[in-house]
């Protein structure tokens, strides 16, 4: 890993077209969403569709992650998520959001998140992050994961499986009645066993008819954080973990975010929806 070069831009390729009948969210074409000011417990019928909406969205990612491989652009990765997602009449949720001008996220290494697809070619030994999100229906489902290209080192290799194992708990730790801090409280004390720094500044968050509802789900241990978790709320839960700081620096772009000390990160996500015993995951391929 140590000989690897690190991140530039690359150049982006023209804005990919929806089919105009496809639902398009409210954002799209405005330069910040309408303020969300409805439930974060939402109904079983919304819930039923945002389990729609995250089953294509899970599929569309694992559709782009059996493209990759050494010598592929990430843009590339970006164009078989989008063909899926309108294929199966959903709109790509990122594509227009307050100007993102793609349809998934690709973190390549030591971008923590947003990274923006582009003639970027993945090379031997890269981890990279998809983040889909899929909107159909009137709701999103949002998820994330992160993937090998090629041989990878073992030190980035446990990386990604530790930071995939700090998810599961954290699901397993959601609990009606809990404040939503333990879901940090979780995450953060099974980061800190291997000395790996964890993202504070980008959450997990409600989500619903909006992408982004208000609420903020740390993935550390914030005694602000005291929201009660209630049967029926829909959120993410997507941790990222470095291996070194948590602290990020952001390209010009105004979206790409990297770890300050350039150091790797892995990032998983998955949409839930609380249950009278735990937590269900709705994106599910």
């Amino acid at each position: 890993m140590s000989g690897q070069s690190l991140l530039v831009p690359g150049e982006l390729s023209p804005t990919r077209s929806v089919p105009g009948n496809i639902r398009r969210p409210e954002y799209v074409g405005k330069p910040a969403p309408t303020p969300y000011n409805g439930p974060e417990v939402q109904t079983p019928e919304t819930v039923e569709l945002m389990r729609t909406a995250g089953r294509i969205a899970a599929r569309a990612m694992a559709e782009a992650a059996k493209a990759i491989a050494p010598g592929v652009t990430t843009d590339e990765l970006d164009r078989i998520a989008h063909a899926y997602m309108c294929d199966h009449g959903a709109y790509p949720s990122t594509l227009g959001y307050r100007g993102f001008p793609k349809s998934l996220c690709s973190s390549v290494n030591e971008v923590i998140c947003h990274g923006i697809p582009d003639s970027t070619v993945l090379k031997d030994g890269d981890i990279i992050n998809l983040d889909v999100t899929a909107y159909i229906g009137g709701v999103h489902g949002d998820n994330n994961a992160t993937y090998l290209v090629g041989d990878v080192d073992e030190e980035s290799r446990l990386l990604v499986e530790r930071t995939r194992e700090s998810l599961n708990r954290a699901i397993k730790a959601v609990r009606p009645g809990r404040q939503i801090n333990i879901i940090g409280r979780v995450i953060e004390s099974y980061a800190k066993r291997f000395g790996y720094g964890v993202v504070r500044d980008f959450t997990g968050h409600g989500i619903n008819s909006s992408f982004h509802s208000g609420l903020i789900v740390p993935h550390y241990d914030s005694p602000h954080a005291t929201t009660v978790i209630q049967p029926g709320m829909t959120f993410t839960i997507e941790p990222m973990l470095t291996l070194g700081t948590y602290e990020y620096d952001m390209w010009d772009d105004g979206w790409t975010v990297v770890t300050k000390d350039r150091k790797r990160t892995a990032q998983f996500e998955h949409t839930l929806v609380v249950t009278d015993t735990g937590a269900e995951i709705l994106t599910l391929p």
